[in-house]
């Protein structure tokens, strides 16, 4: 019999002594169709996973702890529902002293009770023994991976992102219950104290008593960089909370959330990956050398960059001198590598050139794992904003990037490298998405409203960002017979605000510098000056700048290989 559990307090050693197989649910949900029938949609997407998880592969022994608030509600559904053979509560302390181990003892020969009636066992402290498993050692220099728990697909994506090992230190990754001494005691009454002891000795979880001076232990000196998970809606283990140390930027820090669903992990793991790779690559972490991949001619003058985005697609061609000899900017369509091609296409013959001179060629933005079958390599859109921005101009510090799906601002160092980024969530709000559809409801070009924002006379504020919601109150407005310039200032201000706050997560310095394709806006440009307090520069390569930093990468490849003509 096997009998599943959800937290790392759960006791494990206490079940195999009653002859029980235990296992670690790892939830990943379809869908939350089932959860959302006997739960609240608020609830966490970790708990709502847990009852999708229970349902659907029949589990039937569950042991649960007051973990969280969640956990106490998916108990009283399963509970309820009285589908399971077995299910058991247990209560923790918030605390580790001796009245908490002696309470938590008396709780847990409760469950042992419970235990020997379920399993028609007793208790037998050689099969507890044999489930202790001893600490291993750190393998060197790693990456650490806190927070939430994430499950076995989180740790494999994480782990694929860098070149070195992963460590689950995650609030269930981490469990650490010693074998107290040599010999366990023989009987379960001498057992219980000595195993209370031991699981509240454990580096703590956030839901304990001065949990974060506990988790110190987690973060070594041996960490080259932490990437810190929360769940979505989890509150303990929200991305205010870190390892002290890591927030003053000792040891580097990305933190994401996903919500236990796969869609996470695929139509929104665009963004994910896009942060894990940015962050391998700005702490030189990134699983293989990839300018050595770009290289695909060393006898080649040219080296090109391309840009997949979600709206457009872009291409920069540079000679060996790093001169822009030539550019393009298409739709990507329905298919990234159709639009890659076309967009390499048109440069090339914008260029006078063929295929057969490109020597090198990078590849970014969210197609980038998707166009490179013909040669080259693969870099971030971060780090590739970040250098083509430097390139562009070396004072800027800050890089505010607001694309068709997302918003990025990086914030960089004098040598153009990343040295902290964030980037919005999967929510469309303040975008470039959401900007078209707001010049679609207002019935206008883009171009247009990214002039008119500039004429307003009357200060409006469109107070939702959702940009289902946002569309309803632009609805709104034009039907009270609000100016159209009003209404477009106001769209400006509630992007200019979002993307501002962006910029102070990051510690955003002047100069700053807008790229993307909605730098052309001008009237939001002028809004985010405002709020920025400093003024924004737009290049006139602004929207090329993914593609001229990935241009400038495969050029650093192209440019470590001889020239046979001899140019430089």
């Amino acid at each position: 019999m096997t009998v599943y559990y959800a937290c790392k307090y759960a006791p494990l050693e206490l079940i195999a002594g009653f002859g029980a197989d235990c296992a670690a649910l790892d939830p990943l949900a379809e869908s939350f169709s089932c959860a959302e029938r006997h739960a609240h949609p608020n609830l966490c997407g970790y708990a709502k996973a847990v009852l999708e998880q229970v349902e659907q592969s029949r589990v039937r022994a569950l042991v649960l702890t007051n973990c969280c608030d969640a956990m106490r509600r998916v108990y009283d559904v399963l509970e309820a529902s009285g589908g399971l053979d077995f299910l058991y509560f247990l209560p923790l302390p918030h605390q580790t002293g001796p009245a908490a181990r002696a309470r938590l003892a008396r709780d847990l020969g409760r469950l042992a009770q419970a235990l020997q009636t379920y399993t028609g066992r007793a208790f037998d402290p050689a099969l507890a023994a044999r489930a202790f498993v001893r600490r291993s050692r750190r393998p060197g220099p790693h990456i650490t991976l806190l927070g939430a728990h994430g499950g076995s697909v989180l740790y494999h994506t994480v782990q694929q992102a860098f070149s070195l090992p992963v460590v689950d230190a995650t609030c269930s990754g981490n469990r650490r219950v010693e074998l107290p001494g040599n010999h366990l005691p023989d009987t379960l009454a001498a057992f219980l104290p000595v195993y209370a002891g031991a699981l509240l000795d454990q580096p703590p979880c956030m839901r304990m008593e001065a949990a974060l001076p506990g988790r110190r232990a987690l973060v070594d000196g041996e960490t080259a960089g932490v990437v810190y998970h929360t769940v979505q809606f989890c509150d303990y283990y929200a991305t205010g909370f870190a390892v002290p140390g890591t927030e003053a930027e000792t040891i580097p820090m990305l933190k994401i959330e996903t919500d236990c669903t796969r869609q996470t992990y695929t139509s929104g793991g665009g963004q994910l990956s896009t942060r894990l790779g940015a962050f391998a690559e700005s702490i030189g972490a990134q699983p293989r050398q990839e300018s050595a991949d770009a290289v695909t001619d060393p006898g080649a003058r040219y080296a090109a960059g391309i840009d997949s985005g979600s709206t457009s697609t872009d291409a920069v061609i540079l000679d060996r001198s790093g001169r822009i000899v030539a550019y393009s900017i298409v739709p990507t369509g329905a298919g990234a590598k159709a639009g890659a091609r076309q967009a390499l296409e048109e440069a090339l013959t914008r260029a006078g050139l063929t295929e057969a001179d490109l020597g090198a060629r990078v590849y970014t933005g969210y197609g980038r794992d998707f166009i490179g079958g013909e040669g080259g390599a693969a870099v971030t859109e971060i780090t590739c904003h970040a250098r083509g921005a430097h390139h562009l101009d070396p004072e800027v510090r800050t890089v505010v990037d607001i694309g068709g799906q997302d918003s990025k601002v990086i914030r960089l160092d004098a040598e153009g490298a990343v040295q902290n980024f964030v980037m919005n969530d999967k929510c469309a709000a303040g975008t470039g998405r959401f900007l078209e559809m707001m010049a679609r409801t207002l019935q206008m070009p883009l171009s247009e409203m990214s002039t008119l924002g500039l004429a307003w006379k009357k200060d409006v504020t469109i107070s939702s960002m959702c940009t289902v919601f946002a569309e309803s109150e632009v609805v709104s407005l034009v039907a009270q017979s609000t100016a159209p310039a009003d209404i477009i200032h106001g769209l400006n201000k509630s992007v200019a605000g979002r993307t501002a706050a962006l910029a102070k997560r990051v510690n955003g310095t002047p100069k700053y510098m807008m790229t993307g394709g909605v730098a052309k806006n001008q009237g939001l440009v002028k809004e985010l000056e405002n709020r920025l307090g400093a003024p924004v520069e737009v290049s006139e390569y602004s929207q090329l700048c993914g593609a001229l930093g990935a241009a400038l990468f495969a050029l650093d490849a192209l440019n470590r290989t001889p020239d046979p003509a001899g140019e430089k």
